[in-house]
């Protein structure tokens, strides 16, 4: 039950009792005043800039009986909803943007509710004024008319600009933009426009001036920024003009002509003046002043002057006319205002080109035959030209020059007035060349220089061109090279020659000869140029491989050039390989090769490159050939002289070798030769010496070499001992007897004991260089603990007695024996003089043995 509420209660019939309840109060808003932003809304301001969606008010009231309240807004039929409203907590939001200059104020109705009693108040919301609104310029555009004779300070136009707003957002100030550079001033508050104090308008200068106005308001608050807002108008000003100018002439200065062809009353020229003042001009009259002598006349309105007589009756060449000019209004004519000069010139008439001529009057073409080459400088002196121009004065005045003679000539004079005669002169005497040009042709070209027409003529220049003999023969090359075969036959064609001479005639013809080293073996033909050889000449790339010598190309009068021929004589394959002279035979140590040479003396390759082959061998499949080098060995697996006894009979170990030598020339030749291998086995009762001297038993000189290395280096090992025995002895200042050194003859050798050709017994120090059978020193001095001075190096021991010739049986080494003997060349062997004794005892009983074997073994038939 409510607090509050009445109701009736029954209590039988006929009986009514009332019941007295506790009463139900309304809810209420609670006012807490403007200032404050919540409550009941009372006098509640809002500035139009608060922006859509603030929370601007919170409505609050309360029950009495304490009950729960709910709040609501609302707005008269036809009229936007500005706010929204949150029933529970009574919170007011903007959803529509404010704007004060539309609507400044507005209703609205706002309610609490306990949910049996509403209650709803009408309150008014003011819009109050932010700065938003710019000011505008009302009455626009803004154009006037201005007389330029206003006076300064004069007031010629008002602006007006309006600002919505209120207070200081709302009024507005003036001014102008670039104010220092125009001739206008505004008053700030009224918009007055004056004409600032000191300047004029003149329409002559400038009929209209553009000035920008600025409106500006005070300034104010803008969504919590200060802001100022302004506008800008233009004003087009249009200068009137007024009658304060004098008249001015147009194209000063003035000049005219009377030409000679002119005829009385023709018009010269016309002066041309208009009123300075030109918005509103008046009509102007023209007048001659003085300087006619009434010779002239000007048209008063056209300003056309004229001559009055015949140009031949006129007393100067120049005429200085006063031409005045005056305003003419509708007040009448008023004082003449300006005035000018007009010169008149009395010209000939510019009515004759320059003419050229010749000996025999006008003439437009000249010919000359001429040597090419003359002298620069020379005088083209067979030209006769006459140069004329009838005008007189600057008519008459044209210059000359040549057209097309690239650089070639140059004309003199190249300035004419009136008449002159013309001379063409050599310029470049390397250009007149009759090889390139035999006819030259340019052209003459004279021009008037100070004229307006230009007048101009020419006349053609033909120079016919003579040759001389200004031209060496030149060959086509400056070297020749030629090769031919050396079996060539006489008078066979080696190369042909080319030389020109651009000369025409006999100038131009061209004689060949050879000379220098190397060219006895050839000819040259004296017109073709074709060089061929001797007929008796016979070349060979053996002997001389390569020819140069010289060429020479002569004219008619001596002039020459020469060129280099370089001839390469081609190697053919003629000859053939020739074996060594020591091919007959050979000895051969087991494992160690035998070689054969063959030259073939050709003089290139491939023709003299030599290959060995074995042809035939008994036995065969013993020997390998290196066909190369010519070294020949025993098959590998040839090792010991069992194994050569076991593949054949004799037991000798000597064989016969059919070899071949071949050079690889195109056709091939080959020579053979059978040569007898005579094998050792150099184990088989040999010491070392015996064992190397077998070996160098075919080549002499190898074992001579090696003993006389032996020998030096010996010498060299008793001159260091002796000199550091000599340094010693000096020191030690002790005199100790000389050391003498007794040399014994050597006895000759046993002819049973097996030779050995030199032996060297090894002793001390002192007896390094003595023979095995040397006797030793009496005086035993080397044991001696003091030396003497060193004794001069000792000498060799003299040759060794001859060794007689031994017998077959006695030496155990097989011969080598030829079977064919080869085609020797003669060349004799150099033999090596022998300075030591040793090594002349070496070749001596070496060289007894070659001939003892040379004379027992026959050739093969």
């Amino acid at each position: 039950m409510k607090h509050g509420q009445h109701f009736p209660v029954s209590l039988g019939p006929g009986l009514m009792q009332l019941c007295l309840a506790q009463a139900n109060f309304a809810p209420y808003f609670f006012d807490n005043g403007a200032s404050s932003t919540n409550g009941n809304m009372a006098l509640f301001s809002l500035s139009e800039d608060t922006p859509v969606g603030s929370h601007v008010y919170t409505l609050n009231g309360t029950d009495p009986e304490g009950d729960v309240v709910t709040y609501g807004i609302s707005f008269e039929s036809g009229s936007r909803n500005f706010f929204s409203i949150d029933p529970n907590f009574g919170n007011i939001t903007l959803i529509e943007e404010l704007d004060r200059e539309r609507e400044d104020e507005i209703e609205a109705i706002i309610s609490i509710s306990d949910g049996l009693n509403k209650v709803a108040e009408k309150v008014l919301i003011l819009v109050t004024d932010a700065n938003d609104e710019a000011p505008q310029f009302i009455n626009t555009p803004y154009v006037i008319l201005v007389p330029e004779d206003t006076p300064a300070g004069s007031s010629i136009f008002k602006v007006q600009a309006v600002d919505k707003d209120t207070g200081s957002g709302g009024s507005v100030t003036y001014f102008l933009q670039n104010l220092h550079t125009n001739k206008f001033a505004m008053d700030r508050h009224s918009g007055v426009l004056r004409i600032r104090a000191g300047a004029t308008l003149d329409y002559e200068k400038s009929r209209t001036h553009f000035i920008t106005v600025v409106a500006k308001d005070g300034g104010g608050k803008l969504r919590g920024d200060y802001v100022v807002f302004s506008a800008t108008a233009t004003i087009t000003i249009n200068v009137d003009d007024a009658q304060d100018m004098d008249p001015i002439f147009v194209g000063t200065p003035y000049y005219g002509y009377v030409y000679e062809d002119s005829h009385p009353g023709s018009e010269i020229l016309t002066v041309v003046a208009v009123d300075g003042d030109r918005g509103n001009p008046n009509m102007v009259l023209y007048s001659l002043v003085n300087g006619s002598d009434e010779a002239f006349r000007i048209n008063e309105t056209t300003g056309g002057i004229s001559v009055t007589v015949s140009p031949s009756q006129l007393k100067k060449e120049v005429y200085e006319l006063r031409v005045q000019v005056s305003e003419v209004s509708s007040r009448g004519p008023l004082a003449p205002q300006a005035s000018t000069t007009v010169t008149i010139r009395v010209v000939d008439l510019n009515n004759h080109p320059p003419t050229f001529y010749g000996e025999n009057g006008l003439q437009n073409m000249f010919e000359l035959t001429m040597y090419e080459h003359p002298s620069e400088g020379e005088i083209l002196r067979g030209l006769k030209i006459t140069v004329n121009d009838s005008d007189q004065g600057a008519n008459a005045k044209f210059n000359l020059r040549l057209v097309g003679a690239g650089g070639i000539f140059r004309v003199v004079p190249q300035t004419v007035l009136n008449e002159a005669q013309v001379t063409i002169i050599v310029e470049n005497s390397a250009a007149i060349d009759f090889e390139k040009f035999k006819l030259l042709t340019f052209k003459l070209l004279a021009v008037e220089v100070n004229t307006p027409e230009k007048f101009s003529s020419t006349a053609d220049i033909v120079i016919h061109l003579l040759d001389t003999n200004d031209n060496v023969p030149k060959f086509s090359s400056d070297y020749y090279i030629a090769r031919i075969p050396e079996n060539s036959p006489g008078g066979s064609n080696v190369v042909a020659v080319a030389a020109m001479d651009p000369d025409s005639g006999l100038w131009g013809e061209v004689k060949y000869s050879i000379y220098g080293t190397g060219a006895e073996l050839f000819l040259i033909h004296p017109s073709t140029g074709i060089i061929y050889t001797q007929p008796w000449a016979a070349l060979d790339a053996e002997v001389t491989s390569k020819y140069n010598f010289y060429v020479k190309a002569e004219d008619t009068e001596g002039k020459y050039s020469l060129a280099e021929v370089f001839v390469t004589v081609l190697d053919v394959n003629d000859h053939s390989p020739e074996f060594d002279e020591n091919i007959q035979e050979k000895t051969m140590v087991l494992g160690t090769p035998v070689k054969i040479e063959a030259t073939d003396h050709d003089a290139e390759e491939p023709n003299n490159v030599v290959d060995y082959s074995i042809m035939q061998a008994e036995p065969a499949n013993v020997f390998d050939i290196n066909e190369s080098t010519g070294e020949i060995r025993l098959k590998a697996f040839v090792h010991s002289l069992d194994i050569i006894h076991n593949i054949t009979k004799n037991r000798d170990c000597i064989w016969s070798v059919l070899v071949q030598a071949k050079d690889r020339g195109s056709p091939s030749f080959s020579t053979t030769a059978v040569l007898k291998i005579d094998i050792l086995d150099e184990t088989l009762n040999r010491g070392p010496m015996a064992a190397f001297l077998m070996q160098t038993k075919d080549n002499p000189m190898k074992a001579i070499g090696v003993l006389a290395g032996v020998i030096v280096i010996m010498v060299v090992i008793t001159v260091f001992i002796s000199t550091a025995m000599f340094w010693r002895n000096k020191k030690s200042n002790k005199i100790l007897p000389v050391r003498r050194v007794i040399r014994k003859r050597p006895s000759p050798p046993s002819r049973s004991i097996r030779a050995e050709w030199l032996k060297f017994k090894r002793s001390h120090a002192g007896d390094k260089f003595a023979l095995k059978d040397e006797l030793p020193n009496e005086n035993h001095n080397n044991n001696s603990l003091m030396f003497a001075p060193p004794p001069t190096a000792p000498a060799l021991p003299p040759p060794p007695i001859t060794v007689p010739k031994i017998s077959t049986t006695e030496w155990t080494v097989p011969t080598v024996s030829g079977s064919l003997t080869p085609k020797h060349t003669s060349k004799p062997m150099k033999q090596k003089a022998l300075d030591r004794p040793v090594q002349s005892a070496l070749v001596s009983e070496l060289k007894k043995k070659f001939e003892k074997k040379a004379a027992d073994n026959k050739p093969y038939d």
